[in-house]
Formats: C-alpha cells, structure tokens, sequence
C-alpha cells in the first residue's frame, strides 16, 4: 500500500476518467519541461570544502551532457536551483551563479524552517531576496511543509505562509508533488490559485488557471505530476534520482497527466524534481540518466508534427502559464519573459 495514498487518490482516478472521456486537442501539442532541483550541497552539514566539492561534480557532471541537447527553439535544457538560503554559504552560492549566468539556468528561493511566525518568516524571504538580488522569486518549501502542512505542524509553523510568500514577491510554488509525505495536498495535477484560510494546507484546495480569466488573488501553485505507474505497481511523483531514474515510461506518464492551463490542452507542462547535490546522485550513471531523458524527449515530444519541445526554467514556466492564461496563441517559447524578466542584480 503506497503510504497516504488516501490524501489524493480519488482525485487521481476522477481527472483519469476525465482524460478518456476528453477529446485530444488537434494539431501539434507543446510541451514544456521544467527541472526544479532542491539543491543543497550542504546536504548532511558537511563543511564548504564538501559543499564546494559536491557542486564541481555535479556541473563536470551535468554540463556535457547538456550542451548535446536542444528543443525546438534551440535551447539548452534549462535547470533551475532552487538553493536554501538557510544553507547559503556565498562561495558555493557564486558558483552556481556563475554556471546559470552561462546560459543553463537560473536560481530561486528554498527555504527550510520551524517555528516561525509570520514577520519571522518574511525576514527570511526579504533577507533571501537580498542576497539573491530579487524582487520576485519562485518558491520551494524545504521539507514539504509549505502552509505548515504536517499534522505536528514542525518545519513551518505559519498557517498564513501563503500570503506572507505573496507579499514577499513570490510569484509561484514550485514544492508539488510531496507524495508519499503528509504533506501531498489533495489537489493534484494542476496549476491553480490558492489563498490562505487561516488553518493548515490552504493549497489542499484552489482554483485552476484557466485561458481568459484573470488571478483572483492568491498564489500560484504549480504542480509536478502525480500518478500510479502501473507498468511498475508503484507511485509516480516525478522526483529523479539514481534508485529511481527517469526513464522512458515515466516521461510518458508525466506528459500524459496533462498539467495545464483549464482551455489551452495543447499547452502541457512537466515539472519534474530532484536532489542533484545529494552524494549519491553525483555518479556518471544519475547524469547519463540525464542524458537519456533529454534524448527521448527530444526524440518522441520534438517531432514538429505531433509534438514541440520546449525547455524552461521556473520562471519561464510562470511566464508561459500567464501568457496562457492571458489567451495567448502560438508559439510557448515566445512567452519566456512574459510577465517577470529575467533577473539582473
């Protein structure tokens, strides 16, 4: 028994319904992919020189594999750091600014935190945004409790993290899906507003975006997939690792959950997730894995007939979402810097 399944499976098999009995949009479907990596190189309290080390092997690692892939507007996978400000050591931060400043990704806030309140909590993200030289961010909660979503309430402690996020410039969140934690809201597959009720987990619920109407005020909440791999009688909450790699039936079911905007179908947005600075995901077999990943996707999901590929950062992602919801036609790729440009210090 797959743990906590109960949180999400009746609105699994209620959208899988749906998906059979919905026609398939005509023409060409575009398919944008996000890399969202929690990235903590001082994954265990290791000291700078293991920080420093941990981020050498995985750029020696990743960036050839990368340069040899391209979508269909000739990008480069595009990576996103999600790096937690409460492990920020400015050496390591630097270095990875360097790499994204080459022309592979970007960086945004992740936060782990417990105990806080609400002002606590907002000089965390002002004194993060400081640092990272931002007015807007993206977002992901360190260990999955976005909205003090644990049943004990530790690793947050602020009902109202939502607004506080909105507040602060947060213009998504990125955390989704947390399965088989407690954590995993009982929406899935879907990007939606939420708003904060004054309880726990007010992201258990939301409303959809949807091509033509405008946010009603909350926070954007972009979701990764989530599904039961049947083929492997187990779940799917499209985080990549060495024990889990992302094969190719895995990509298939990440498209086939079609995360989008409510009345664009032929949008479809993957947003898969990962832990790249933990040691053991530092091994030629995680980035070869990599390498597979974009060859098949740019194999099956880049034909120019059925389907266009298009590689995005989370930012870009949002942007993409709001140009959708805007009832923008066309080209996705067009839409990269819609709404929030790209960052300059």
């Amino acid at each position: 028994m797959i743990k906590n399944i109960h949180i999400w499976i009746g609105s699994y098999l209620t959208q899988a319904i749906t998906r059979a009995i919905s026609p398939r949009p005509k023409g060409i479907t575009h398919i944008i992919f996000c890399i969202a990596d929690h990235f903590e190189p001082r994954w265990g309290k290791v000291g700078i020189e293991k920080e420093l080390e941990r981020v050498d092997k995985w750029i020696s690692g990743y960036e050839p594999v990368t340069i040899n892939h391209h979508d269909s507007d000739g990008k480069i996978p595009q990576y996103t750091f999600f790096y937690p400000i409460d492990e920020y050591t400015p050496h390591v931060f630097e270095k990875v600014t360097r790499f994204c400043e080459k022309g592979f990704g970007e960086i945004e806030i992740h936060l782990h935190h417990d105990n806080d309140t609400e002002d606590s909590l907002r000089k965390k993200l002002e004194h993060a945004k400081s640092i990272f030289g931002k007015r807007q961010y993206g977002f992901v909660h360190g260990n999955w409790s976005l909205g003090n979503s644990r049943i004990d309430g530790k690793w947050c402690g602020v009902n109202n993290e939502l607004s506080v996020l909105k507040e602060t410039g947060c213009y998504a969140d990125f955390t989704l899906p947390s399965a088989p934690s407690e954590t995993q809201t009982r929406k899935i597959n879907s990007i939606y507003y939420t708003k904060d009720t004054g309880a726990p987990k007010p992201h258990n619920t939301g409303i959809n975006v949807e091509a033509g109407k405008t946010s009603d005020g909350g926070l954007m909440i972009i979701q990764g997939p989530l599904a039961l791999n049947w083929k492997r009688t187990k779940m799917e909450n499209s985080g990549i690792t060495m024990e889990n790699p992302p094969t190719n039936d895995r990509v298939d079911l990440w498209v086939k959950q079609g995360i989008g905007v409510r009345g664009k179908a032929d949008w479809i947005f993957v947003k898969v997730y990962t832990h790249g600075a933990q040691d053991n995901n530092l091994k030629d077999a995680y980035f070869d894995n990599f390498d597979k990943m974009f060859g098949y996707l740019e194999e099956k999901y880049n034909d120019g007939v059925n389907y266009k590929l298009h590689y995005v950062t989370a930012r870009e992602m949002y942007n993409v979402v709001k140009a959708a919801e805007a009832g923008e036609a066309g080209e996705p790729g067009l839409y990269r810097d819609y709404e929030i440009k790209k960052y300059e210090k």
